[in-house]
């Protein structure tokens, strides 16, 4: 019988993260072969990951980052089933180096992002370990990428939101503070689209169903039918559009009008919110 020392369960926890006695075991039941007591557990954790995925995953953190020099971003949502694994310490480190990866990796979806190298595995089969080593479904729910001349990135503060703004201008202190105030208005007010020419045609389409038909049970006019869904129309995009909202700071102002007063060319390209139950 190979003799399993303390030195090389040690080693086997460090590089894997999982617990000394499974560690020890996954040893003994590879007879100290050390690559197929990494893959012995590995399969443990995707016993579990098996077992597990039909559970709902609705805790877990989000992460919005920027590069250096602020002209890229990313979100990552990695999700867990309680609140407890989303508050460990060695998840939220994994979530935010995972982050960094994909950024540096310049990844553009969760499929990319699980494939991407991780020290001598990939991130994907550093899940799967998390899964085995922590018992919970863990995943990466959801995935953004934005470019733009400045990225600014907000985290709300305890980690169950982020959103990223875009401009289209370099950085600069004005629009980092800009870019903030207007990504805690995204967090807050939940913009359906940058302006009413991005608005999806399904949502423009079921809102002015909903104006007619709302519009036919308070018994007007057929006749008027169609100009009183276009008003509710015009509404809806004030209300859901981020350029045309109040700013949640000075509601005389639209956030249309907040960026003209910075510079008249200045202009949002894209921002992203995500959230832990988006």
């Amino acid at each position: 019988m190979v003799e399993i020392t303390a030195s090389v369960v040690n080693k086997l926890r460090q590089q894997t993260g999982a617990g000394l006695m499974d560690c020890k075991k996954a040893l003994v039941e590879s007879e100290g072969d050390f690559e197929k007591a990494i893959d012995n557990l590995r399969k443990k954790g995707q016993k579990v990951s098996a077992l597990r995925s039909d559970r709902e995953a609705k805790e877990g953190v989000v992460i919005a980052i920027a590069n250096d020099s602020m002209d890229e971003g990313v979100i990552l949502n990695l999700s867990c089933e309680t609140d407890f694994v989303a508050k460990n310490e060695e998840f939220m480190s994994f979530a935010q180096r995972a982050a960094r990866l994909a950024l540096e990796k310049k990844v553009s979806s969760a499929e990319e992002l699980n494939n991407v190298l991780y020290d001598n595995s990939s991130i994907g089969e550093k899940i799967t370990e998390l899964v085995g080593k922590i018992g919970e479904k863990i995943e990466i729910r959801k995935f953004e990428r934005v470019e733009g001349k400045c990225v600014v990135p907000y985290i709300h503060s305890n980690k169950r939101l982020a959103v990223l703004v875009a401009f289209n201008q370099p950085k600069t202190e004005v629009l980092l503070t800009t870019g903030k105030d207007l990504a805690m208005q995204v967090a807050a007010m939940n913009p359906i689209a940058l302006d009413q020419s991005t608005v999806p045609q399904n949502i423009v389409d079921r809102e002015l169903d909903i104006a007619r038909e709302k519009a036919k049970a308070d018994g007007k006019p057929e006749a008027m039918i169609d100009k009183i869904a276009a008003g509710a129309l015009q509404k809806y995009f004030k209300e859901n559009t981020l350029l045309s909202q109040e700013f949640v700071k000075d509601n005389k102002k639209t956030i249309a009008d907040v960026l003209k007063a910075i510079d008249k060319d200045l202009k949002v390209i894209d921002f992203k919110r995500v959230s832990l139950s988006s």
